[in-house]
């Protein structure tokens, strides 16, 4: 049997979600109340899957490391969230989505998983409503939507600038009525340190305190794993300080592979970077391109000045504004997708047409849209992503364009699963942007909101009683079983050993050293000789933090750096993986962009015939060189052509 077996069914493309969940086996009321899960990560992913687990009957219990769920990062979404509804009556469908998602992710995803997401997603919609979201509506009250990167109709439902919060407000309330009821054990400020597997099937995780510092063990017949993305390897990213890739890595170490971690996306609309001493990057809403003008000078004088702060953008006129993304993609305009956008504004800023002092900037100007529909329009679509601008800033975008710059954002890579969301290990799945099964190599804006709540609310309660039919006679799980007191003292051995080091640099030193790698060689343009050097970098840079970091505070207690410090012994492991990924994959595909695979007109080229596949990274010890593995792609419904969005 391979190692990789994604158990997409046969039949129609269609008909395979209908048919698998016809095929696949069901727990009874009766026993699902013998049986217990775990969910860590309590955001959209999580929060959705543990409410409805438990209200399937299961017995669940959910970890996050924060003070609550409804701090999860899912609550930073601003744009909105896709559905194939077609309510704009314009020739929208499920078919259209799919294919919108298959080829933003320069066909490198599954068609089976992407279609299914397109399958379900009018579902969520109509959940949420019942769930009391605010979505915006039109005058007669209707739900409205809104266009995103990457696609020619209007499919994104939102609340004005804040979807992601009002989304998770919704799996929140769900989630609380379960655990009122008894169903779901809420266990807030606990760390997953490590999976416990016994006779190969995840039966639990060690987690940590974060409170006491107690190192805890938690038993369950499943395992599910929604813990978000990597994306703060770079330091500097969108993701909130705390989001990190540890709990996925942990389930990499004990057997889970790691598919396509090179893939991670940078994200075009973010306020630039304005000093070494930032700890993270703030996004603006993809949304704003619907109303907002990317441009630059057409004049490099004109650049100069602003960089020199001599003029200012108003003092630059219609005629003198180069609106490139318009000019080079005249059929999709300021919603290209993302990865399209973002080396667009690397190209101009790196030939000197950058507008803020370091020349990494472009503006985004709503002078046009305020124009034609007016401020109040305006303010009713963004008013608080216009706010947040401002008070970050301290200018006024209603009077003067918002400067941007591309920024590292999500990870399209992540664990590897099958059509059911299992990983390689059994009892063990992942859900939301902690797998890597719908969006390829580039994610379309609106897209992630949608996989959380699909793989939560609507894949996973269906495909884990499959696995868990099997598991109805196996009794509590017994945590203390020795392969609970073996798990237990590698957490706390690790833990000990970080701790005792004793040494002169704080954290944040090596995780900014490896950022800085990562940005310089991983980042938006990689050639193999980049990558190669950071390979190498992070080589030195872990064998310098395990010698010289120093973690103030106690052991055992509340130790925000002792977190941190495991954290960032993750992220120098991940960060090698991801050169590792990105050296062997030597093509250009969405965000990985190999400068020795582009075209004349240095748009990503890919190599069809050596890289239709999902690369998938087999751990081999500490120390040891990783096994790759191939899951080939298969497209039987659409057809393999280089991305064009002029």
């Amino acid at each position: 049997m391979s190692i990789l077996e994604s158990k997409i069914p046969a039949g129609p493309l269609a008909e395979k979600w209908n048919n698998h969940k016809s095929a696949i086996k069901v727990v009874s009321p009766a026993n699902k109340r013998k049986l217990e899960i775990i969910v860590v990560g309590t955001g959209l992913g999580g929060a959705s899957a543990a409410a409805s687990l438990a209200e399937l009957g299961y017995n669940v219990k959910a970890f996050c490391y924060q003070d609550s769920p409804r701090r999860a990062h899912s609550i930073a979404a601003q744009g909105g969230i896709n559905a194939a509804k077609n309510y704009q009556n314009d020739n929208d469908s499920v078919f259209r989505l799919f294919y919108d998602t298959i080829k933003g992710g320069d066909y490198r995803a599954r068609e089976a998983n992407v279609y299914r997401l397109a399958e379900v997603s009018p579902n969520i919609i109509d959940q949420c409503v019942a769930q009391g979201v605010p979505f915006g509506r039109e005058y007669g009250g209707l739900l409205d939507n809104r266009s995103f990167g990457g696609v020619l109709v209007s499919r994104t439902f939102y609340a004005r600038g804040q979807t992601g919060q009002q989304l998770l407000i919704g799996a929140y309330q769900a989630l609380n009525r379960q655990i009122s009821k008894g169903n779901v054990e809420m266990f807030n400020r606990h760390e997953m340190l490590d999976v416990v597997k016994i006779d190969g099937k995840a039966r639990g995780i060690i987690a940590r305190d974060m409170v006491s510092g107690e190192i805890k063990r938690f038993g369950a017949h499943a395992v599910v794993v929604a813990t978000g993305g990597y994306g703060n390897v770079f330091f500097l990213s969108t993701n909130a300080m705390g989001s990190n890739g540890s709990a996925a890595w942990q389930c990499y170490k004990q057997g889970a592979l790691m598919s396509n971690p090179c893939f991670v996306q940078i994200h075009p609309t973010c306020i630039p970077v304005h000093g070494d001493q930032q700890s993270k990057l703030t996004l603006m809403s993809e949304s704003l391109r619907n109303d907002g003008r990317v441009w630059v000078p057409k004049k490099k004088e004109d650049a100069v000045k602003l960089q020199k702060g001599e003029i200012r953008a108003n003092d630059i006129p219609d005629e003198d504004r180069d609106f490139y993304l318009e000019r080079r993609y005249p059929s999709y305009g300021n919603l290209v997708p993302r990865d399209v956008a973002s080396r667009a504004a690397k190209e101009r800023c790196d030939e000197g047409f950058g507008v803020n002092g370091e020349g990494k900037a472009v503006f985004l100007d709503f002078k046009y849209s305020i124009e034609r529909l007016g401020k109040d329009v305006i303010e009713a679509r963004y008013g608080n992503l216009f706010q947040m601008y401002e008070k970050i800033t301290d200018v006024d975008p209603y009077k003067e364009p918002m400067m941007i710059y591309p920024a590292i954002h999500y990870s399209m890579g992540g664990t590897w699963v099958d059509y059911n969301l299992m990983t390689t290990v059994p009892g063990l799945y992942s859900i939301g942007e902690a797998n890597f099964s719908d969006h390829g190599a580039n994610r379309l804006g609106a897209s992630a909101l949608m996989q959380g709540l699909a793989d939560g609310y609507f894949i996973l309660p269906y495909t884990i009683g499959d696995y868990l039919a099997d598991e109805i006679m196996t009794p509590k799980i017994d945590v203390k079983a020795p392969e609970f007191d073996a798990a237990e003292r590698a957490v706390s051995g690790r833990i000990e050993k970080l701790f005792n080091i004793k040494g002169s640099k704080p954290v944040d030193y090596f995780h900014k050293k490896l950022g800085q790698t990562m940005w310089d060689n991983v980042g938006m343009a990689r050639n193999a000789e980049g990558l190669k050097k950071a390979i190498t970098d992070i080589k030195e840079i872990r064998a310098e933090f395990w010698k010289d970091v120093r973690i103030p505070g106690e052991l055992n207690n509340l130790n925000p750096e002792l977190e941190k410090a495991g954290r960032v012994a993750d992220f120098l492991d991940i960060g090698e993986l991801m050169a590792r990924d990105a050296l062997d994959r030597n093509e250009s595909c969405g965000g990985h962009f190999r400068e020795e695979s582009a075209t004349e007109e240095g748009e990503a080229k890919r190599n069809d015939e050596k890289f239709t596949y999902v690369s998938c990274w087999e751990y081999k010890g500490e120390g040891e060189e990783p096994t790759l593995h191939k899951e080939d792609l298969v497209f039987e419904n659409v057809k393999l052509t280089q991305r064009s969005y002029k």
